[in-house]
């Protein structure tokens, strides 16, 4: 049945985020389609959809054409979402850039995606400048924060003039209409960059249809009474697409903040009365942390997405009255592949019924049963990696190194195969190799360790390749090594993750060996701090005289990674 209700939305207005935003206009203008918590600011679809088309106009009048590539480097995700959108109203694509990359790491991306224009902050600006002699001559448009907003500065950072500079705010008003851009759901909509691993980070083609199937299953237990709670940086799919276009297709609001606050998440839940959150592994135990009170309950948040699933969950749940908590499996490249809806609260009153909006319980429970997922109860023990059953459009197999099926309870590699077009990733851009590799046999290979079980759930183990989680982010060995490299002392250096000491990501470790005795660790770190983004910045730094390698000179970070283990367990136990 799930599959029959995801294509008959195939071919149709339905599939098209644009085309939904214009229906919530047209038939609902007035209704709130973005509260933008930091500024205290409402904006109805009517308004929103009048300035992406204006914006969308201003940037087809500028020569940007169907298929030119626009590069966005924002913090402020309220006037990200204002160019997501107008971008893709021009039929353009939208490329955003992590605001926390500087120096190389950001030149890299803005070279490698060729853009036509970049668009970014006035704030940002010096950041630009600092590698202008290794970027060409692009436009690039300034958002400039008026002196009443949150993120006004005082200090006006111009930009080089190698750059012909536009400003933000004139694009917002003029032609009203919408543009009409002739668009197939197989033509590109966005290019997500994702950690590299053996090489530098690559660039997620993903068409139209990549919005529609990747929030189907999200959006399919939402109705236009939820509040989607967002306050992910717009660069990740989680914010972009998981709450913002969520919300577009259903026709419902979509709360936004700079970042997360744990002193302030629950003032921001009453405030928006959010039904909805998407909560990333550190914010959990933060939530956690704070001193409970009789008033814990008293909210109006109903459903959380936790991923991956924490061992507390149904404590969280209990304590704060979450009736839902939602899990799975996903990728840049390849959507939502598993998912589960675990019902925590079952009968028991959760969210107070004067508070409570959206579907009730019983209606989640046929939505999940609609959608051929389960609906399990929370009080019951889950695996560790527990990530449901697959999506209704996506085939998944566990393989082992020959593309073979792997037996029940045997791991393996977490491999996708989608039922429908244009659903998963087209290609890495500009990167065949890469892209042949992964897509081998007729498989996309997601370079994840999983396994299946008895009852046909899905459990994710580990990660196969060389990637950090840390802060929320995917981090690739690769880039931290090959940043710390740049020190003119460093010889040579191996970058690994370990366990954190809270939550369940990573810390970062590195191991250097220096070109001379007078590099320090002390002295490493804080020039890390200066030339790297801050969640890159390795916890543990050891400068050594060699590294451990194999006969065909591959280092041993196994070796290294028990070596750090070792000292940081009898540190420990002796503290």
């Amino acid at each position: 049945m799930g599959v029959e209700l995801f294509k008959q939305t195939l071919g149709t207005d339905e599939e098209s985020v644009i085309k939904k935003l214009e229906k919530w206009a047209r038939e609902k203008g007035d209704k709130t389609f973005i509260y933008y918590g930091e500024d205290h600011r409402s904006i109805t679809y009517k308004v929103f959809n009048e300035m992406a088309n204006s914006f969308a106009h201003h940037l087809m009048d500028k020569g940007i054409q169907k298929g030119d590539r626009i590069s966005l480097f924002l913090k402020n995700p309220y006037i990200t979402t204002i160019a997501m959108f107008g971008i893709w109203k021009a039929g353009a694509v939208y490329c955003p850039i992590n605001f926390n990359y500087k120096g190389s790491l950001l030149s890299y991306q803005i070279n490698s995606t060729q853009q036509k224009m970049l668009i970014t902050e006035r704030q940002m600006a010096g950041i630009i400048n600092d590698i202008k002699d290794n970027l060409a001559a692009l436009p690039v448009m300034i958002h400039d924060p008026k002196e009443e907003e949150h993120d006004y500065q005082d200090e006006n950072i111009e930009l080089d003039r190698k750059f012909p500079s536009l400003s933000f705010q004139d694009f917002l008003t003029g032609n009203c209409e919408n543009p009409n851009i002739d668009l197939h759901f197989y033509d590109t909509a966005n290019i997500i960059y994702t950690s590299g691993t053996t090489g530098p980070a690559k660039g997620v083609v993903q068409s139209h249809r990549c919005l529609h199937s990747y929030t189907y299953v999200l959006r399919s237990f939402n109705n236009q009474e939820d509040v989607l709670y967002s306050d992910m940086p717009m660069y990740h799919i989680g914010a972009a697409f998981g709450n913002v276009v969520n919300a577009a297709f259903v026709g419902c609001t979509v709360a936004m903040w700079d970042k997360f606050s744990p002193s302030d998440f629950w003032r921001r839940i009453e405030v928006s009365g959010a039904t909805n959150a998407i909560l990333a592994d550190v914010m959990i135990p933060r939530l956690m942390k704070q001193e409970p009170t009789d008033n814990d309950r008293n909210n109006t948040l109903k459903k959380v997405q936790m991923q991956p699933l924490p061992k507390f969950h149904h404590e969280f749940a209990k304590r704060f009255g979450i009736h839902f908590v939602q899990t799975g499996y996903g990728q840049t490249e390849a959507g939502g592949g598993c998912n589960v809806v675990i019902d925590e609260l079952g009968e028991e009153q959760g969210t107070p019924p004067e508070l409570y909006k959206g579907y009730s319980r019983e209606e989640i429970a046929e939505i999940a049963k609609s959608l051929n997922l389960s609906f399990p109860k929370g009080n019951q023990e889950f695996a560790k990696g527990f990530m449901g059953t697959p999506t209704p459009f996506i085939e998944v197999a566990i393989l082992n190194e020959h593309d073979e099926e792997c037996d029940i309870g045997e791991k393996g590699q977490i491999a996708y195969r989608p039922l429908f077009p244009h659903i998963m990733v087209k290609e890495y851009f500009n990167n065949p190799a890469a892209t042949s590799e992964v897509f081998q046999n007729l498989w996309f290979h997601t370079g994840d360790l999983g396994y299946k079980d008895a009852n046909g759930f899905y459990y994710f183990v580990d990660r196969m390749k060389d990637v950090i989680r840390h802060k929320g982010e995917n981090i690739s060995t690769f880039q931290v090594e090959d940043l710390i490299n740049h020190h003119d002392q460093v010889d040579l250096c191996a970058a690994f993750p370990i366990p954190a000491e809270e939550g369940d990501e990573d810390d970062i470790v590195v191991y250097v060996v220096p070109k001379t005795h007078e590099l320090s660790e002390t002295e490493l770190k804080e020039w890390t701090k200066k030339e790297m983004p801050k969640f890159m910045w390795p916890k543990h730094i050891r400068i050594v005289p060699d590294l451990p390698k194999t006969p065909t000179n591959k280092i041993e970070k196994y070796k290294l990674r028990a070596l750090i283990l070792e000292e940081l367990q009898k540190v420990r136990l002796f503290s």
